[in-house]
């Protein structure tokens, strides 16, 4: 076996199916289906069990796959640690970066570091930070922005904290938000808790009307037509022109939200990484 039966493995493994890993490898089907047999005979084991419904693994096709995704990690180590020996800065950087960071902030960040480091391959992911979360215990990225507060026992940095604001079209100037629609955005579970807190404190209930959308752009274009009111992270209102309002809960203390940078212990001695954390400090 070698290092692209690894990358079969764990390709088999993503889609269960035949046809699109086939697809996926750029192979013919009759292909894959030989080179699964000629492991299967190196091994002396049966690796795949297969049916209509798609493909499973053996119990002796987990561990295969287990020591095959080792196999390749260290592979990757070796491989950045070469890199890291020629005195240029390469390599690969493998970032997550929250969704409201990467759309609002993230472009300018990597537009400055890839004109500075050329040679270094981004592999950057977007999503929710709760994933991104996931991803860093398992291993699977070097550096994660993240949005909201997370355990983590690796390199971590403040990168930046701002205010949760209340937001409303001018029309609706002096009047009680009880009067017009709430609009909510999905979000994690500790912001969705204390916006439900401050709503609370407020006297706002879901009495008072309110409907969820799936993100804090359409949330915002929503109060931008005069639909309802929001409460938004200020990292998303630059061109909002209606009314903005800091919030502070009943005690006095003002309603934030934090971004950190987190980062892999072994992987923050890295120059391509370290360099980007750098960059990403410079522009908070």
């Amino acid at each position: 076996m070698d290092e692209k039966d690894f990358e079969l493995l764990e390709v088999l493994d993503e889609t269960r199916n035949i046809t699109h890993a086939a697809d996926k490898l750029y192979m013919t089907q009759s292909a894959l289906s030989k080179r699964i047999k000629s492991m299967e005979q190196e091994l002396g084991v049966e690796i795949l069990l297969r049916s209509r419904q798609g493909i499973r693994f053996t119990p002796a096709g987990e561990k295969v796959l287990e020591h095959s995704r080792a196999a390749l990690k260290q592979m990757e180590q070796l491989r950045r640690g070469l890199d890291a020996m020629q005195g240029e800065v390469c390599g690969t950087l493998k970032a997550g970066v929250s969704v409201n960071f990467s759309y609002y902030r993230l472009p300018e960040v990597l537009t400055e570091y890839h004109k500075k480091y050329p040679r270094v391959r981004l592999d950057i992911a977007t999503g929710h930070s709760r994933h991104l979360y996931q991803q860093m215990l398992d291993g699977t990225l070097d550096i994660a922005v993240l949005r909201g507060e997370y355990p983590w026992d690796g390199t971590q940095f403040l990168l930046s904290q701002e205010d949760i604001c209340l937001i409303y079209a001018r029309e609706y100037e002096g009047k009680p938000l009880s009067d017009y629609l709430y609009i909510d955005h999905q979000t994690d579970a500790s912001l969705g808790a204390q916006m439900a807190r401050w709503r609370y404190e407020n006297g706002v209930t879901g009495d008072t009307g309110s409907f969820v959308v799936d993100n804090i752009t359409a949330c915002l274009e929503m109060v931008k037509r005069g639909l309802g009111w929001a409460l938004m992270p200020e990292i998303a209102l630059d061109n909002f022109d209606g009314c903005v309002r800091p919030c502070t809960f009943e005690n006095g203390e003002p309603f934030l939200r934090r971004t950190y940078i987190f980062c892999q212990r072994d992987a923050a001695a890295l120059p391509q990484v370290q360099l980007f954390m750098d960059m990403l400090k410079k522009k908070r």
